[in-house]
Order: C-alpha cells, then structure tokens, then sequence
C-alpha cells in the first residue's frame, strides 16, 4: 500500500501527534509506504511531498504545528489560483502520478467536505478530526480543544490577579468560531464570572446587572467571551471577509465592542485581551496527545480493514468512525441543555441573560 497524510484548515497541538501514530502503524502493521502532503491539499495541486518514515516521525509528539504545513483556503474544487474554478482533475492526477492508495486527510469540517468529494471521484479517503474548536459533528472531542482551553484557564487565572489588584472587569476574547466550546470549558476551567458564547445571545443589560452587582461586593469581574458570542439583535462581529476560502468570514472583535458597550454603565475600568492565535500554539496537552495517538492509530486500522470514507470519532471514551458524508460541512454547538450550562448557572455564573 501507497497511503498520503495531509493536514488541513488551521493549525493545532496535537497534529504532528497524529502524524506520527499513523505513519508508524501503517508501517508496523501494513508494512505500508507513506507519503506526507505538504500544506494541505495545496500539496496535491503543487505536487509538493515528501516521504515518511520512522525516522522522519521521531520525536514530533510533543511538538506543537505539523511538520507537513496547512493551508486554511485552498479548496481544489474551487481552487483560490484559478478564480474558484474546480482544478480537482490536477489533485487527482498527482494521486495517480504518486500512486497513493489512499489518502489520510486530518482537519476539520471544511477539510472533511474536501475529502468526501475526493472520495466520490474515486480516491479512498480516511479522516481524523482536527479542531481546537471542537464543533466537529458526531464527535465528542476534537484534539486540539483540550490544549486551546488550557491556554484560555491560564489567561483567566492570570487575567484575574490583575482584575483583583485594580478593581477592574477584564475580558478575555477566545476562538471558536459559530460555537462556545473553548469559552465555555475555559471559562469554567479559569473560574471566569461572566460566560458568553454564540448559542446564547447575550442581553447588555443583565451583563451589566452582573459587574456592577460585583463591583460592590467582590470588586471585579471576570469575563469570558467567544468570538462569535454577539448581543440580542446584533449580528456576529466580522474582522474580514477572504471569498476563496472554504469559510470565509473571519470572526473577532467582539471583546473589544463589549468594552466600549460596557464602560459607560460600569464604574469599574474595563479592560480587554484578544487571546487570538496563543490558543493554537505550542505543544499539546497530555489528554491531547493521547487522543491524537488513538486518532492516528485508528485511522490506520480503518486503512488496514479498507473501510474507506470513515472518519474516526470519539463517542463517549470509546474510539469508533462515522461516515465523513455524514460530518461534511456540519458543525456542533453547545445545547442549550447541556450539563456544563446548567452547572453554570447554578455557580452563579452570568451566561448573559436575566
């Protein structure tokens, strides 16, 4: 067997991890060949590769990024280079010039609606979800989230001193896209006063309500909010818009916009910190390393049995597979029921609404 790798769409801890378990399971147990694409599918259209072997893979686990590159627009379908024309023909005519078998494509929703079309042209493909935002549908977890919300507990823990010390409301802006994921397992995780994400639109009032409640006891607050939380009645705050890519608005800002909503009803100074692209770097938690290396290894068997067009998933603390028609281009929120919400409220943690 001829098998590629690739990792697609954003960078995160835990990929090199993935890379590595399945090169050296293939290799172990197939006595496969293995071929690293460089920069995503990019790699397909630029015929950029290289090859992997043990050696090649030896003492990545802890390393942060991915060794092979990503790319985050490049869609062959509806290719960036060429105006959004459909170039998958030269993808696959570097598959056939490669001889690869199959193809090990590690991302996203983006990169698993990428692979499934690859998929109905003909080329064999496994995935492994990749995302620290953890909103891949028909998993549990994604890797990458435990480490992204790793960061955002430190932030708060170190964010909070401060907000002690002066007497302030700090906000912390998190990642996460349409989803609350990160804001909300770090919020918690970092003991953050005020929760706001995407699934819950917000009401200024009660945020309000809330900092000024502590201003007269505790003195400060502490407040989490993911990028794509907005205020009932406004829509999401929209950095910059990138038509090629595969999702084009780019999300950020809103902490910022709290603050300048926030400051004339409170007198507390408000303060804000945009954690931005810290969440995705350096190297992966333990969990995350682990999850990576059941990933990797599970994905091989899934090339091993030749169940093609499966994505690994992690439902409940069992490894299984779904198929990726089934997760292309779908994402998973937080519910509305959903314990952590729930146990929140009941800490008395502000989500934003009376």
């Amino acid at each position: 067997m001829h098998i590629g790798i690739l990792t697609g769409g954003g960078d995160c801890p835990g990929l090199n991890a993935v890379i590595r378990a399945v090169t050296l399971a293939l290799i172990n147990e197939c006595d496969a060949r293995v071929t690293g694409i460089e920069r995503g599918f990019l790699g397909l259209m630029t015929r950029s590769v290289r090859p992997l072997d043990a050696g090649a893979v030896a003492g990545i686990l802890a390393e942060g990024g991915t060794i092979l590159g990503t790319h985050n627009q490049c869609d062959p379908f509806h290719y960036f280079g060429a105006g959004g024309a459909d170039r998958s023909a030269d993808a696959m005519a570097t598959v056939k010039a490669l001889g690869l078998d199959a193809l090990v494509a590690i991302g996203g929703d983006g990169t698993m609606a990428i692979a499934h079309q690859f998929e109905a042209l003909g080329l064999p493909v496994v995935g492994v979800p990749k995302t620290i935002d953890n909103d891949l549908y028909l998993t549990d977890r994604t890797f990458g989230f435990d480490s992204a919300v790793a960061v955002v507990a430190e932030a708060l823990d170190r964010l909070s001193t401060t907000a002690r010390s002066h007497g302030r409301v700090m906000i912390a802006e998190t990642m996460g896209r349409y989803a609350g994921w990160i804001a909300l397992e770090g919020g918690m995780a970092g003991g953050a006063h005020v929760i706001l994400i995407p699934e819950i639109e917000f009401d200024l009032a009660a945020v309000a309500a809330h900092c000024k409640a502590r201003e007269q006891h505790e003195g400060h607050t502490i407040i989490c909010i993911a990028e794509g939380a907005c205020e009932q009645g406004a829509g999401m705050t929209v950095r910059s818009t990138i038509a090629a890519s595969p999702d084009p608005l780019r999300l950020g800002g809103v902490g910022h916009v709290l603050q300048q909503r926030l400051q004339p009803l409170l007198d507390s100074e408000v303060r804000t910190t945009l954690l931005g692209h810290v969440q995705r770097g350096g190297a992966p938690t333990a969990f995350d390393r682990v999850l990576s290396t059941r990933f990797g290894w599970h994905a091989a068997q899934l090339v091993k049995a030749g169940r093609f067009g499966r994505m690994v998933a992690l439902q409940g603390d069992d490894c299984t597979s779904v198929a990726i028609a089934d997760v292309a281009g779908r994402n998973r929120r937080v519910p509305h029921d959903h314990e952590l919400l729930q146990a929140a409220r009941g800490l008395g943690v502000s989500l934003g609404r009376v």
